[in-house]
C-alpha cells in the first residue's frame, strides 16, 4: 500500500511539473499564433522600428522595448541597496521587539494593490520630478521610483528570510575570533545567504519589467527614445495597456500580440541570464 502511494504521489507532482512547462509553451504558442500577421509584415525590423504609426499601420518596438529595460534597470538600481539595509536591519541590528512590526510592515506594503502605487506616483512623485527636474514630471525616471518602491518589500522580505537562515554557531565563531557585526555581516551572513539574495532580486526583477498599471500612471504612453529620464516614454506594458481596446486593424492588434510576445521572451532571457549567471558565480565561489 505505501509503494502505491508513494508512486501516485511521484506522477502527481510529476505530471504538476510538466503541466506548468505546459502552459508556458501554450501561452507562447497562442501569442506566436496572433503574432503571425505582425511577423510576416515587419519581420525582425519589427524589433528595431523606432516608429508607431497606428494610422499609417507602421509599428515598431524599439521605443517599447528601451522604456521597459531602463524602468526597470532604474527600479533595480534604486531598489536593491535600500532592500539589502532593510534586511541587514531586521535580521542583524533591530531590537527583538521591533522587527515583528517593521517586518509586518513591510510584507504589508506587497499586498498593496499597484494601482494604488500608480495613483501615488502620479499625484505624489509626479510633481516633485516636475519641480526638480523639470517637464512634466510624467517620465522614465517616476516609474522607476514607483517601481522600485513597488518591488522593495519583495526583496527585504526574501532577502531578510534568507539571511536568518544562518547559522548562529557561524556568527558566533566569527565575534569569538573578534569579528565585528561589520564583519559577520559581510564574510559570513551574506556570503551564507547568497541563493536567497539573488533570488529575490529574480523575483524583483520579474514582477518589475512586467509591470503594468502602476507604470501606467506615472509614464506616459510617447512610443520615442529618449536619454533624457524627465521626458514621457513608453514601456511594452503600458502600450498594451493604453492600445490594445483601440486596435482597429488586425495589423494593429497582431503587433500588440507581437509587443506581448516581445515582453514574454525578454523576461525569460533576463531573468533566465540573471539566474544561472549568478547562481553559476556562487557554485564556483567567484
Amino acid at each position: 500500500m505505501k509503494n502505491i502511494i508513494d508512486t501516485i504521489f511521484a506522477n502527481a507532482t510529476r505530471a504538476i511539473a510538466f503541466g506548468v512547462l505546459l502552459l508556458l509553451a501554450w501561452i507562447f504558442t497562442v501569442l506566436f499564433e496572433h503574432s503571425l500577421e505582425s511577423l510576416q509584415a515587419f519581420g525582425f525590423d519589427f524589433i528595431l522600428e523606432d516608429k508607431w504609426a497606428p494610422n499609417l499601420e507602421k509599428f515598431g518596438a524599439l521605443p517599447a522595448i528601451y522604456g521597459s529595460v531602463v524602468s526597470t534597470f532604474l527600479a533595480m538600481v534604486l531598489a536593491v541597496p535600500v532592500a539589502m539595509g532593510i534586511a541587514i536591519f531586521l535580521s542583524e541590528i533591530a531590537h527583538a521587539k521591533l522587527k515583528t512590526p517593521v517586518g509586518i510592515s513591510i510584507e504589508l506594503l506587497a499586498a498593496i494593490p499597484s494601482v494604488i502605487y500608480g495613483m501615488w506616483g502620479l499625484f505624489y512623485f509626479v510633481p516633485i520630478i516636475r519641480d526638480v527636474f523639470g517637464g512634466v514630471g510624467i517620465s522614465m525616471l517616476t516609474a522607476g521610483i514607483v517601481l522600485s518602491i513597488m518591488i522593495l518589500p519583495f526583496m527585504a522580505a526574501v532577502t531578510r528570510d534568507a539571511m536568518n537562515t544562518t547559522p548562529d554557531i557561524l556568527k558566533e565563531s566569527a565575534y569569538a575570533l573578534g569579528a565585528t557585526k561589520w564583519d559577520v555581516i559581510k564574510d559570513v551572513v551574506i556570503p551564507y545567504a547568497k541563493s536567497g539574495i539573488i533570488g529575490s532580486f529574480i523575483l524583483a526583477l520579474g514582477r518589475a519589467i512586467g509591470e503594468t498599471m502602476a507604470v501606467t500612471f506615472v509614464m506616459g504612453n510617447v512610443h520615442k527614445i529618449s536619454t533624457n529620464l524627465t521626458e514621457p516614454a513608453t514601456s511594452i506594458p503600458v502600450a498594451l495597456a493604453n492600445e490594445f481596446a483601440e486596435a482597429d486593424s488586425d495589423l494593429y492588434y497582431s503587433s500588440l500580440f507581437e509587443l506581448a510576445l516581445i515582453l514574454l521572451v525578454v523576461s525569460f532571457v533576463i531573468i533566465s541570464i540573471a539566474k544561472f549567471y549568478f547562481l553559476r558565480r556562487k557554485r564556483v565561489g567567484q
